[in-house]
C-alpha cells in the first residue's frame, strides 16, 4: 500500500517540475520580450548646392581645403563669425560673402608666394541653416528659412507679415556680409510695385538684414 501512494504521488508532481525546468524564451509565459531594433541612422548631409557656383559661404560653414601634393596645408575648418578662416603660411583670408571658387582662387594667389603653381580645391562639407531676417515695421520680424538660397525682398517682406501702418516703403534697407565688409543696400517697395516693367526685384542672399523703418 506504501509503494502505491509514493508512486501516484511522484506523477502527481512530474508536470510541475517539467514547466519549471523548462527553458527561458519557448512560446510560455516565462518567454523573454523580443529586443528593440536598433535606431536608424540618419542619411549624412549632402551639400551639392552648397557647392554649386552662386552660392555664398557664410559663418559658420565648414570646409575642406584641399592644396594638391601638400597634407600640412590641407585643412578643414569652419568660417568664424568674423566671416574669416586662417590657414598655415597665409594667416587670415576673408571667406564668408564668397563662393567657393572666389575663396579658392582667393588662398591660391595667398600661396603663390611660397608654392609654384598651387592648386587649390574648396569643399563645403556642412552648411548654417540659410535664413534671412526681417525687422522694423514689418507684423512678425525675424528669422526666415531661404529655399533653395533664392528669396526677393518682396517675398521677405510678404512672408514677414507685410507692412505696419508706420512703415517707409521707400527707403528699406539690407544689410549684407561681404568679403570686403559690411554693404548697405536700398529699396524702394513703393516703387517697385507700381512699375511692372521693372526686372526681378531685389534679390536677398542668406544672412541678409532687412531693415524697415
Amino acid at each position: 500500500m506504501k509503494t502505491l501512494i509514493v508512486t501516484a504521488l511522484a506523477f502527481t508532481l512530474l508536470p510541475g517540475i517539467a514547466r519549471a525546468q523548462s527553458p527561458i524564451g519557448t512560446s510560455g509565459s516565462t518567454a523573454s520580450a523580443p529586443r528593440p531594433a536598433p535606431a536608424p541612422v540618419p542619411p549624412a548631409r549632402t551639400n551639392a548646392a552648397a557647392n554649386s557656383a552662386d552660392y555664398r559661404l557664410a559663418a559658420g560653414d565648414k570646409l575642406r581645403i584641399e592644396v594638391y601634393k601638400d597634407t600640412q596645408l590641407s585643412q578643414s575648418l569652419q568660417i568664424r563669425p568674423d566671416g574669416k578662416i586662417t590657414l598655415p603660411l597665409v594667416g587670415d583670408v576673408p571667406a564668408a560673402g564668397r563662393t567657393s571658387v572666389e575663396l579658392r582662387d582667393a588662398i591660391a594667389g595667398a600661396l603663390e608666394e611660397y608654392i609654384a603653381k598651387p592648386v587649390v580645391t574648396v569643399i563645403v562639407t556642412e552648411t548654417t541653416p540659410q535664413v534671412v531676417y526681417v525687422t522694423g515695421e514689418v507684423n512678425k520680424p525675424g528669422a526666415l528659412p531661404v529655399a533653395n538660397g533664392q528669396m526677393s525682398i518682396i517675398q521677405a517682406i510678404a512672408m514677414a507679415g507685410g507692412f505696419t501702418d508706420f512703415a517707409n516703403k521707400k527707403d528699406i534697407r539690407v544689410l549684407r556680409k561681404s568679403a570686403t565688409g559690411m554693404q548697405t543696400l536700398r529699396f524702394n517697395y513703393k516703387e517697385a510695385i507700381e512699375d511692372e516693367s521693372r526686372r526681378e526685384p531685389l534679390p536677398l542672399l542668406p544672412g541678409d538684414t532687412v531693415i524697415v523703418k
